[in-house]
């Protein structure tokens, strides 16, 4: 059965940075899509980074240069570097899946059929 366990959310100042890690289970995220929602104290969902099989990357505006995801193949684990955080990154972060493999890159919540239960960010000016 999938399982993705998100972790390394944390209350911090602005300006320092984090390193969000999902850890997969019965799911072997080398040959698909996933990538990293927050959902923002005003309820906005918005996908902030995504990476497909090949490794190739896709970030939102807001986040492009300042967040990096990768994954640990071996390890079976996505992770999210977020540097200079911001107040606005406040949110909670949650990962996801797509159920089929492919090369497509998407930050559209529905390309995604599997969910963590999410980690809390919380940026301090």
């Amino acid at each position: 059965q999938l399982k993705l366990v998100e972790s390394g959310g944390d209350s911090v100042q602005a300006g320092v940075s984090l390193t969000l890690s999902c850890v997969a289970s019965g799911y072997i995220i080398e040959s698909t899509s996933m990538v990293w929602f927050r959902q923002t104290p005003g309820n906005l969902c918005e996908g902030v980074a995504a990476i497909n099989k090949d490794d190739e990357t896709l970030y939102d505006d807001s986040v492009r240069g300042r967040f990096t995801i990768s994954r640990d193949n071996a390890k079976n684990i996505l992770y999210l570097q977020m540097d200079s955080l911001k107040p606005e990154d406040t949110g909670l972060y949650s990962c996801g899946a797509a159920e089929y493999s492919g090369s497509w890159l998407s930050l559209r919540f529905h390309s995604y059929s599997y969910w963590g239960q999410g980690t809390q960010v919380t940026v301090s000016s």
